[in-house]
């Protein structure tokens, strides 16, 4: 989109405001310094395992406490237990799983003539 995540970052905040907060996904520990490095207000952790967690996320919040730090993708009611127990330095556990597994119905509104 923008090139990089500090143009992004600059571009969001740009746009939104002050009231608005900033969340950045992120694929690696990098990213997630190169996010708060621009300002970014929430880190999202993409796709990490459990076991990454604990050293990754210190790091983080030793560096910016302030920077809310999300866990997401890939956490199932099975396996969210894992990441509880690793997590002191998680703020947000997203879990995806709840709205994008539920059985669905198929429902019509159209009146046949």
């Amino acid at each position: 989109m923008q090139g990089s995540i500090t143009k992004a970052v600059g571009r969001a905040k740009d746009v939104a405001g002050f009231s608005v907060k900033i969340e950045v996904e992120c694929q690696s520990e990098q990213e997630a310094m190169d996010a708060i490095a621009a300002g970014a207000d929430v880190v999202m952790l993409d796709n990490f395992k459990p076991a990454q967690l604990p050293e990754v996320c210190q790091r983080l919040k030793a560096h910016a406490p302030h920077v809310l730090l999300e866990v997401s993708g890939g956490i199932t009611p099975a396996t969210v237990s894992q990441y509880f127990a690793v997590c002191d330095h998680v703020d947000i556990l997203s879990m995806g799983n709840l709205t994008q597994s539920v059985p669905h119905i198929d429902i019509s509104l159209k009146i046949n003539k």
